[in-house]
């Protein structure tokens, strides 16, 4: 088996559009959803929702976060 130092120096002669696919599908294979934390996120935020609506939490407004007006 080829270690990681062996097939970086391989990559690095490849061109750059092939380099660049290689790239993009390591990436793709980092970035796979994972349905049990999209599950827990989106329950997190309809409970946050649910308590903005509910009157337990209060908005910020955007100016306050980013300096400038919408």
């Amino acid at each position: 088996m080829e270690t990681s130092e062996s097939l970086l120096k391989k990559a690095l002669v490849l061109k750059p559009q092939d380099r660049f696919l290689l790239i993009d599908g390591l990436v793709r294979s980092l970035d796979e959803p994972n349905k049990e934390i999209d599950a827990i996120w989106a329950d997190e935020a309809e409970k946050r929702l649910r308590a903005h609506r509910e009157g337990k939490t209060q908005g910020v407004p955007f100016k306050d976060v980013f300096g400038e007006e919408l």
